[in-house]
């Protein structure tokens, strides 16, 4: 068992070693755009297996062995495979709904796209600080969050506005900003143009246009903020304030304020690191950082719930579910 100063130890050197690689990366023979910008163009994934908050299994675990992150990886692929899911019992329960509940496990495992294994580095969670990489919830807002789960899970909708914005198809639940690994579509392209960084989400097509000409932020509120970068040598830095309220990122608000690093490690890698802060959920800002690995094009669109009729199947549902006796009423 590691003490807690070796596994701070440990997380602290991680995180210093992810922030200071760029800086190593910064030399004459930088890939540069033909506008003379460093060069992080290309159409990326995102997915890894590696979880945003590490398990509490291997709290005392910043990395693992090959031999441990091999046996982590497989029995998470196990855990999480819809082929191998029983509807009747619910196993192995990887957030499914058994069909008691109403689930009706639409789709089966070929239609996934989840990472399949570990970062390079073996880390147990995406979150690099605070040191035991879980998210710094105050308590009020640990407890909405879960009653809020609790209600997406049951079919709650009062209202529309009641589910998630992916339901809605006005966000995806891995775009953000910030990005994080999901079941599919963990697909980025980036685009570079003289003064501009677009940033394209194949998950419900999200493309941020991202002003790089020193212009202040802007007065209006949208769903994925709005974004300003510079370049820190050769890191891409891309600050997001002025939220319009929730994002698909965990435990956002009006107040949040977003800083993404990007910067090219290797010819196909990019390192993706994001701080997150907002007092109002959490106690501290937190950080996170994902590799980004070049893949194959192109990126294919995503037609959230075909038109938007899923959302009359959630509604219609819901209202469905206001009609039935509730156990122990009668």
């Amino acid at each position: 068992m590691l003490s807690r100063s070796r596994v701070t130890a440990g997380i602290a050197g991680l995180t210093v070693a992810l922030i200071a690689a760029p800086v190593a990366a910064q030399s004459d023979s930088i890939q540069r755009t033909p506008h003379g910008d460093p060069d992080i163009s290309g159409i990326f994934t995102f997915r890894t297996i590696t979880p945003l908050e590490r398990p509490a299994a291997l709290a005392d675990r910043a990395t693992l062995s090959a031999e441990e992150a091999a046996a982590f990886e497989a029995s998470e692929r196990t855990r999480q495979n819809r082929d191998l899911f029983d509807p009747e019992t619910g196993a192995p329960d990887a957030g499914y709904q058994s069909r008691a509940e109403g689930g009706v496990l639409s789709y089966n495992e070929f239609w996934y796209e989840r990472g399949v294994e570990l970062t390079a580095d073996k880390r147990t969670s995406l979150i690099v600080d605070p040191p035991d990489g879980r998210l710094p919830w105050r308590e009020e807002s640990r407890r909405a969050r879960a009653l809020n789960r609790l209600n997406l899970r049951n079919g709650f909708a009062d209202h529309y506005t009641d589910r998630s914005l992916s339901d809605r198809c006005i966000l995806g639940f891995n775009a953000g900003p910030p990005m994080t690994s999901a079941s599919y579509n963990n697909n980025v392209l980036i685009l570079q143009t003289p003064g501009y960084v677009v940033i394209q989400n194949e998950m419900v097509h999200n493309a941020r246009i991202v002003p790089l000409d020193g212009s202040p932020h802007g007065e209006i509120r949208q769903w994925v903020g709005d974004s300003r970068g510079h370049w820190d040598g050769a890191t891409l830095v891309v600050e997001t304030i002025n939220f319009r309220g929730e994002t698909a990122a965990r435990g956002s608000s009006r107040d949040t304020h977003l800083v993404e690093r990007f910067t090219r490690v290797d010819p196909d890698t990019l390192m993706y690191e994001f701080t997150f802060t907002d007092e109002n959920h959490f106690t501290r800002p937190w950080t996170a950082a994902i590799p980004f690995r070049r893949t194959d094009g192109p990126l294919f669109e995503y037609a959230c719930h075909e038109g938007n009729i899923g959302m009359y199947g959630i509604m219609a549902g819901a209202r469905e579910l206001d009609t039935q006796p509730v156990e122990g009423t009668r």
